[in-house]
């Protein structure tokens, strides 16, 4: 499966921005869905993740209440919208999908799948 993102930009603190996740080759249907971040100089974490049904949901503890995942199987889209952004949210966000024998994932190693990134900045 290929993932492409796109969405991300430039905002300041307190601002929103949402993130897409549009993947080819095979319906996301068959995936849990993942959104991780990397900045400079730390390791990629994962901000959030959601089952393939989207019944499931996992939040970073620092994106609580601010971020928002979700996905429309039917557009083999998987959406990010973060609201009252800090600038410690700035990173290269990554989609990701996990292991097809994993309806859910929340650990790096079980992603399998993973699309180039786009970058979001908040500035204060």
């Amino acid at each position: 499966v290929q993932l492409v993102e796109s969405g991300g930009g430039s905002v300041q603190t307190g601002g929103s921005l949402g993130l897409s996740c549009a993947a080819s080759g095979r319906t996301l249907n068959k995936y849990g869905m993942g959104w991780f971040r990397q900045a400079p100089g730390k390791e990629r974490e994962l901000v959030a993740a959601i089952s393939r049904s989207g019944g499931t949901t996992y939040y970073e503890d620092s994106v609580k209440g601010r971020f928002t995942i979700s996905r429309d199987n039917a557009k083999n889209t998987v959406y990010l919208q973060m609201n009252s952004l800090k600038p410690e949210d700035t990173a290269l966000y990554y989609c990701a999908a996990a292991k097809e024998e994993l309806g859910f994932a929340n650990e790096l190693y079980e992603y399998k799948y993973w699309g180039q990134g786009t970058q979001v900045t908040v500035s204060s």
